[in-house]
């Protein structure tokens, strides 16, 4: 079939990378020319395969799926005016209405793709500190309090990886890239109960 939709399926877990390629290997204009388990190996394989598409976990170890969007975008303009870190699409793993070929397809196209659970969201509409969630104001909290990654997924009963997404997205929505800047900015802005 011409003009195939080339797909780089990029995730630091292995079953979901597969559960990706499954659905998108039934579709006929799609194809996925590779997978990547972290934001290096992201960068290198899109200057290498050139996808049309690139679809990216946001919680990497090593670069940040964020940053690795950056970089891809610097050395291989895949979309121009997008979010800010250059994604055309945002969806979140765990949506049950999520039609990935479709999603695919339209971000192909150039057009814009956002969950319906994040669109709703102020934080993507430019209120940077009432855009968060119940759950993330949570986990700024316990960020602010000197918690790690794994002492927040325990007190919570989530996974590590869960609360990594947490954490990005907080700074995501914030405008804030280091831990220290996110608790100074959280405690100045009445966001959290000091310690």
């Amino acid at each position: 079939m011409p003009n195939k939709i080339s797909v780089l399926l990029v995730d630091d877990h292995a079953l979901v990378r597969r559960g990706f390629r499954r659905i998108l290997e039934d579709e006929a204009d799609i194809t996925v020319v590779g997978e990547a388990g972290d934001g290096a190996e992201a960068v290198r394989l899109t200057k290498q395969l050139k996808p049309t598409v690139v679809v990216m976990d946001c919680a990497l170890p090593g670069t940040s799926g964020l940053a690795a969007t950056r970089k891809i975008l610097e050395t291989h303009p895949l979309v121009r005016q997008a979010l800010e870190a250059g994604a055309r699409g945002y969806v979140l793993k765990n949506a049950v209405d999520l039609e990935l070929p479709a999603a695919i397809r339209k971000v192909a196209e150039g057009e814009t793709v956002l969950d319906p659970q994040v669109a709703k969201r102020s934080a993507l509409k430019g209120e940077r500190n009432g855009g968060l969630t119940a759950r993330e104001l949570e986990i700024l909290q316990l960020i602010v309090d000197g918690k790690s990654n794994k002492e927040i997924a325990d007190q919570l009963g989530l996974s590590v990886n869960t609360v990594a997404v947490h954490r990005a997205n907080i700074m995501d929505a914030l405008g804030i890239h280091k831990a220290a800047e996110l608790v100074v900015y959280a405690i100045r802005n009445g966001l959290v109960n000091i310690p």
